[in-house]
């Protein structure tokens, strides 16, 4: 039988809106019908690169903050940048971002940093602008489940 995999979510939320998307994330990563996939959730200013070290895949989840990535998300990535430069290439990721403005600014900080640390998009990015709607959430819950199903089935 095959060992796990292990998929990590790292995220960020002060206000709930990026938590409701988390949540969403959360509970499509851990859907009944994936088997084999180790779900680890962690706080953005908790996570470290032992986490990510261990982890066969990645979803990131931000605010938008003054057009930038939450400083939580920036200390996440200060924090397990050279520990994990070398060890993590290739790396599946996926991202959602909570955002008040349009989100290009978290996603290019972001997507900056994970260029650096070579890893590789797995799904489209989620940006939800304002509240998230049902729609929004269900594209997060699919997030969660491409990449626990592409872990699952040997794809990432």
């Amino acid at each position: 039988m095959n060992e796990n995999k292990n998929l990590l979510i790292v995220y960020h939320s002060r206000s709930g809106h990026t938590q409701a998307m988390a949540e969403a994330v959360i509970h499509g990563a851990r859907h009944e019908a994936i088997d084999g996939v180790e779900v680890n959730v962690q706080n953005a200013l908790e996570a470290t690169a032992e986490h990510v070290l261990a982890a066969d895949g990645i979803i990131l989840g931000t605010p938008e903050n003054f057009g930038y990535m939450s400083g939580a998300m920036k200390m996440f990535f200060e924090n397990i940048y050279y520990a994990c430069l070398e060890h993590t290439q290739g790396l599946p990721y996926g991202l959602f971002i909570g955002a008040g403005n349009d989100g290009a600014g978290a996603l290019s900080s972001v997507t900056r940093i994970v260029i650096g640390l070579r890893w590789t998009l797995a799904a489209p990015t989620i940006i939800v602008t304002g509240e998230s709607d049902e729609t929004q959430l269900q594209a997060c819950h699919d997030l969660g489940m491409t990449l626990g199903a592409g872990l699952e089935s040997g794809i990432f």
